[in-house]
């Protein structure tokens, strides 16, 4: 137990250093969880196809929000790989859904993988989910939110991101799905320094 608490301690040393400002307002039309003033932001860049991304959101994500509730906001961002074929047209299909309320169902049924990816099988998640397809299949066939996830990916790229997950934590970054307690060791102490 020791040795981790080291190993802790020594990895968000390391990190601490790596401290970045994100801009509020580039932050601002992406999806989030969680209330705009919480004293602790996460903002993740992540690619659906992403099986660390994948291992993180079952994991940890979960444990984050039970465990921190209201005083985290938790914020997605598009960083689509280009070694993940289906990472850019998923997070459009994801932006679809945001338009009949139901990004966050989908992002959650796109990690659960249920049907894989691809064209019908984002089609799948939606009627799964009750959308109104006609609606949801014009909105993929415009490619209409291309700009909005490739700017995240322009943003993610600026902030020197270069892999999925990677997350800034009132901007500092840590890169990797890092286990729970990396991130309890983080959020403890940015709500101790808040108090």
């Amino acid at each position: 137990m020791f040795f981790a608490g080291l190993f802790v301690g020594y990895f968000l040393w390391g990190v601490r250093a790596n401290k970045a400002t994100l801009p509020e307002a580039a932050t601002t039309d992406d999806p989030s969880l969680g209330p705009a003033d919480a004293p602790v932001t996460i903002v993740e860049f992540s690619d659906y196809q992403c099986p660390y991304c994948k291992l993180w959101h079952d994991e940890v994500l979960p444990r984050i929000l039970q465990e921190y509730g209201d005083q985290v906001r938790f914020i997605y961002r598009d960083y689509p790989l280009s070694s993940h074929p289906e990472a850019l047209p998923a997070a459009r299909a994801a932006n679809c859904a945001g338009e009949q309320n139901a990004y966050w169902q989908f992002h959650d049924a796109l990690f659960s993988n249920q049907y894989g990816f691809g064209r019908q099988a984002y089609l799948d998640y939606a009627a799964a989910l009750g959308l109104e397809i006609e609606a949801f299949r014009k909105c993929l066939e415009s490619n209409r939110y291309e700009d909005e996830v490739l700017g995240d990916f322009r943003d993610g790229l600026r902030l020197g991101v270069n892999s999925t997950p990677t997350f800034f934590v009132n901007g500092t970054k840590i890169i990797g799905a890092q286990p729970f307690a990396v991130f309890k060791q983080l959020i403890e102490a940015e709500l101790a320094q808040n108090k």
